[in-house]
């Protein structure tokens, strides 16, 4: 699996932009029944807008790069701007819930996070986000059931599995190109 060459983007042209998959059905009274489809990790991919503004050789490298997408059809990790959190906080477990508080943690229902658990006896591990009670705690499930807290940190990887859809490379003046880019995020094993 390949890796996107380590070149940002500017944020002039950065775009994001969620597509939840789900099926509605309406009925003749105006209720609606909306259901999210498919795995719950796989329920709202991201696509980005992205622009690069690089040296017409460092545009080669990643024009170079997508070709090579395109040719063979894999994905490739990339990390958009701004997308990874790492914070810290504290925790309470009892049973099997834990609930996280942090700060404006920023982390979505069905989000997979890491958490580093700094104080008490709670294990370390990567877990799925339960709930999200308020814009500052949410809860994940853990493995076996005990009465705990202390202090945590709380990491999110940015990095996740895109294709690009399409791009185009414009060249201002010149040694100097603007390589515009769509990546979609897919989800694969």
């Amino acid at each position: 699996m390949a890796t996107f060459p380590s070149f940002t983007p500017t944020y002039n042209g950065y775009s994001k932009k969620s597509a939840p998959v789900k099926r509605l059905v309406r009925f003749g009274d105006g209720y609606e029944h909306r259901v999210l489809f498919g795995l719950a990790s796989h329920q709202n991919p991201k696509t980005f807008t992205v622009q690069f503004n690089e040296s017409e050789q460092d545009a080669d490298v990643i024009e170079a790069f997508l070709d090579s997408r395109a040719n063979d059809q894999a994905s490739f990790t990339f990390t958009p701007t701004g997308e990874g959190i790492s914070k810290t906080g504290t925790y309470s477990q009892s049973g099997t819930t834990v609930t996280i508080t942090v700060t404006k943690h920023g982390v979505a229902i069905g989000e997979t996070v890491t958490l580093d658990y700094t104080s008490g006896s709670a294990t370390d591990g990567s877990f799925i986000v339960a709930s999200s009670a308020s814009v500052d705690t949410f809860t994940v499930t853990a493995a076996a059931s005990a009465t705990n807290s202390g202090n945590v940190t709380v990491t999110v990887s940015g990095a996740k599995q895109y294709v690009c859809e399409n791009w185009t490379k414009t060249i201002p003046y010149n040694n100097r190109a603007i390589l515009s880019c769509t990546f979609r995020e897919v989800f694969e094993p």
